[in-house]
């Protein structure tokens, strides 16, 4: 049977600088899916060039968690359960809310600017592809970790999230689920604006849990009523 390739040949130079960006690309609009095999030598006859750059693109891949390499059986798209994702984004609350701290430290009119825009394209991208409005949620997060000032935790959150992001194209979620979601960026704006006033794990928290079930069970949020306004927390302390 004739395999139909996810991808068109390119030139060299261009493969050399983009390889891994082609791959993940296809792996968030759906084009791969979670748990298929990556072959190293079809890739390398579906882009017409030598296995090597396939080899290092997929080992990168693999640090950013996107691609798990199951000892004897090759390399495969990350496939995960439930309570795989619930780690995942207990994780996730707690480094993404330091770096949602750090960024409103950094915050300025410019940078308010280019987030409005992103999020404007977003919610014009109501009615969009699943891939459309995935990939501009992750402009948006990627955007405010940019603003941290401190790479190695903008590198950490990139990895640890790929594959939600890459999930959230296969799960293409409800029409008014999907609009929550896109909506549920606003008061993430507000925050780093200075507008919302609550705790950073509370303004993400409340983001989270539209998408994904108990999103702060493996951590030690799950036990702090992250729903009590700042105000009563302080007198509390």
């Amino acid at each position: 049977m004739h395999r139909t390739s996810p991808f068109s040949p390119v030139q060299l130079p261009t493969l050399k600088d983009n390889i891994v960006d082609l791959i993940s690309d296809a792996i968030f609009t759906g084009k791969i899916k979670p748990g298929e095999r990556l072959n190293e030598s079809q890739l390398a006859r579906d882009f017409k060039i030598s296995r090597a750059p396939i080899r290092e693109a997929l080992q990168q891949l693999q640090e950013q968690g996107l691609i798990l390499n199951h000892p004897r059986r090759g390399m495969f798209v990350v496939n995960l359960e439930e309570e795989d994702f619930q780690k995942i984004n207990s994780v996730r609350l707690i480094l993404e809310a330091e770096a949602f701290r750090l960024a409103r430290s950094n915050f300025s009119a410019p940078t308010h600017a280019k987030l409005g825009q992103i999020l404007d394209r977003m919610e014009r991208a109501e009615g969009s592809a699943a891939s459309t409005r995935v990939k501009l949620d992750l402009d948006f997060h990627k955007a405010v970790w940019s603003l941290t000032g401190n790479e190695y935790l903008e590198r950490t959150l990139t990895s640890l999230t790929a594959p939600l992001f890459a999930y959230g194209v296969i799960r293409a979620l409800k029409s008014e689920k999907a609009r929550h979601v896109i909506y549920s960026h606003r008061p993430l704006l507000d925050f780093l604006s200075g507008k919302n006033k609550d705790l950073a794990e509370q303004v993400l928290a409340t983001h989270l849990r539209i998408p994904w079930n108990q999103p702060d069970r493996f951590s030690s949020l799950a036990q702090v009523p992250l729903a009590a306004p700042v105000k009563k927390r302080k007198a509390l302390a």
